[in-house]
């Protein structure tokens, strides 16, 4: 069992929280971005009202930690990883509620290289306490704007978590996938099951267009989040994500181990 106190070690000492790898640089980039809505940011998020970047700096700072201080242009960024343990506390009163009600859930994520195996723990532990775990649209294609074009992906699934593959990565069901931040793979998956009679997830969890594409269609969503990725944050604040959890999104897969076990000590859904 991890305690409150181990975990905040682990969190400094993987760079989960504390200075991480994200520079100040990409993230003011990232808040000008959201700033003047570029899709790219927003991650399927529409605001209710317009965030300059200095706002969405203040937001930051009161979320995640970074500093307050525009002046502040260089160097690694930076979460406080009290306001860390603090997201994952909340998660894991989400998880526990939806265990209790046992509603569907619907896992999906933009790093499925890193965090593939966090939520992997997630969708078993939820599976074994009675919440259906949804894989609606298995194998549809989604096209996705990108740097270098429109690319098309298959939407498929591993161990019960949805992710995107291009479509010339071959061996469905392996754990290779592609990094995305778009929207439309958890719309196109939530239409394509909702034509095919299948419910609607009362709870999804996730990072990136996962998360924000959910919240936006008005369904109870929580996620982790970098500090160059607002859109959860602004999400969060405006009342469309339930809790986004601070934390670097691109470390070595196996630093987010503790977490799951924390999370889901913390949520009673331990085995």
């Amino acid at each position: 069992m991890l305690s409150t106190g181990d975990l905040r070690v682990h969190l400094l000492a993987a760079r989960l929280a504390g200075p991480v790898a994200t520079s100040r640089e990409e993230s003011l980039r990232s808040y000008r971005l959201f700033a003047a809505r570029d899709p790219r940011l927003l991650l399927g998020l529409d605001p209710e009202r317009s965030w300059d970047a200095r706002e969405l700096l203040a937001l930051m700072a009161e979320r995640c930690g970074v500093s307050a201080d525009p002046g502040h242009t260089v160097g690694p960024d930076e979460i406080d990883p009290e306001r860390t343990v603090a997201g994952l506390e909340a998660f894991a009163g989400r998880l526990r509620r939806a265990a209790e009600r046992r509603v569907p859930v619907f896992i999906g994520t933009g790093h499925p290289h890193r965090l593939l195996g966090f939520y992997a723990g997630l969708a078993d532990a939820l599976s074994a306490a009675g919440c259906p775990v949804l894989t609606p649209a298995k194998g549809h294609c989604v096209d996705i704007t990108t740097r270098f074009g429109l690319r098309t992906y298959n939407l498929d699934y591993v161990r019960g978590v949805a992710l995107v593959r291009e479509r010339s990565v071959s061996g469905a069901g392996c754990e290779t996938g592609a990094h995305t931040h778009s929207p439309l793979p958890i719309r196109t998956a939530l239409a394509v099951g909702a034509e095919a009679g299948e419910p609607l997830p009362g709870l999804v969890i996730g990072d990136h267009g996962w998360v924000c594409g959910a919240g936006q269609l008005g369904i109870e969503a929580i996620g982790l989040a970098d500090t160059d990725d607002p859109a959860l944050f602004v999400g969060e604040a405006e009342g469309r994500v339930s809790v986004a959890v601070p934390l670097d999104d691109a470390v070595r897969s196996d630093y987010y181990r503790p977490l799951t076990r924390y999370v889901l000590n913390r949520a009673c859904l331990s085995r």
